[in-house]
């Protein structure tokens, strides 16, 4: 049965559509991602927690729904707007439909909507706080004020913390390694692994854990708000620095945490969210972005090597290049805007990246930085 929905934005706009998930209301930022598949990963990444994805591609969910493609334990989208939801599914890995998906998850979507427009809005304007009305009652004057008040309503990413909502509650180990056809995840719980690394959950995509322990990482995960003290009495060889959503500023707690790991001399290794703390911690501000980055074609230059990668990205914040102290230099820039992409530290083994190394989805280009904190480890544990 086909149900209408609703989607308006705070400037004003409205979007009449068909519902192809839960019936309510939600509300977040809207923005747009340009990527072409993978939309099972985005939708599971916590760093898109209280945003509404417009995905760009104009067929979404042909593919459906695997046990596998999952970068969470659950969708963390606050909501999913598409052009056209094709009715037939094809792939053998496929369990279910994206909007059995979405329904079963509580998740609001859109679809049948211009979505070319919607981007053109968004490219123009920046993300714009929207809200999604889906349902019998998405009908009439009525349902589009209240959709309308929904995204006035809404307050908005900058201040807002959110890591602490995504991260882990709780300490525990990681064993997954990547994955191959025929075969899933691998096992690594038996295998020889010569690095201990403790790392941050501040909302992490699965896939950067895989990568870590695929590289002789034994993954020690902690919550976001993990004192310093407790992390170095692990007597870690790194510490990494996960991804995550909302805005950094107001993450004090890692900011101190990450300060007091630096001044040991311990490797750290920072992505996306983990990128913006380190520079902060390091004494750089940031600031929010008009459209942010979001897809998985987006052209970064590695400064030292001269060498243009492709990358995933997928974030509302950026490091302000021209805070950076004296003592942490520039190594990536974005080909998009010239927004600052990656830093290292020169007075301690320490560097980090804005896009996403580990893909899902995406290109693989930057995965070699995970060799590089590999490297970092072995160096610093080498003798004197």
């Amino acid at each position: 049965m086909i149900k209408p929905a609703i989607l308006a934005l705070e400037d004003g706009s409205v979007f009449h559509g068909v519902s192809i998930g839960a019936d309510g209301e939600t509300s977040g930022e809207v923005v747009f991602n340009t990527a072409m598949t993978g939309y099972q990963e985005i939708l599971t990444d916590p760093s898109y927690s209280r945003q509404i994805v417009t995905l760009t591609y104009p067929h979404i969910g042909n593919t459906g729904i695997n046990e596998e493609d999952v970068e969470s334990h659950r969708i963390h989208a606050a909501g999913l707007v598409i052009r056209d939801l094709p009715r037939l599914v094809s792939n053998f890995r496929s369990v279910r439909a994206l909007d059995d998906y979405l329904a079963a998850h509580g998740i609001l979507g859109i679809a049948d909507i211009d979505t070319r427009r919607l981007t053109r809005l968004l490219r123009d304007k920046g993300a714009q706080n929207g809200a999604i009305v889906a349902g019998a009652q998405a009908q009439g004057d009525e349902a589009v004020a209240r959709a309308l008040a929904g995204a006035r309503e809404f307050p908005g990413l900058k201040g807002m913390d959110l890591a602490r909502e995504a991260g882990t509650r709780e300490i525990h180990e990681w064993d997954d390694g990547e994955w191959q056809l025929g075969q899933g995840y691998a096992d690594f719980r038996q295998r020889e692994r010569p690095w201990h690394v403790v790392a941050y959950d501040f909302g992490t995509k699965h896939n950067i854990f895989r990568m870590l322990t695929s590289r002789g990482c034994r993954l020690t995960v902690v919550p976001p708000q993990t004192p310093a003290s407790d992390v170095l009495a692990m007597n870690p060889d790194g510490v990494f620095l996960a991804n995550g959503p909302g805005d950094p500023e107001p993450c004090d707690y890692a900011i101190k945490a990450i300060r007091e790991i630096l001044a040991t001399g311990t490797p750290v290794f920072g992505i996306c969210l983990g990128h913006q703390l380190l520079a902060l911690a390091g004494g750089a501000t940031t600031v929010k972005m008009k459209q942010g980055h979001h897809g998985a074609n987006h052209p970064v230059l590695d400064i030292d090597r001269g060498h243009v990668m492709i990358t995933s990205q997928n974030h509302g914040f950026a490091v302000d290049e021209a805070s950076l102290p004296a003592n942490i230099r520039a190594t990536h820039r974005s080909l998009f805007d010239n927004t600052l992409q990656g830093i290292e530290l020169t007075d301690t083994p320490a560097f980090s990246f804005q896009g996403h190394p580990e893909a899902s989805p995406g290109p693989h280009d930057v995965s070699p930085l995970f060799d590089r904190f590999v490297a970092m480890m072995e160096k610093r544990r080498q003798p004197a």
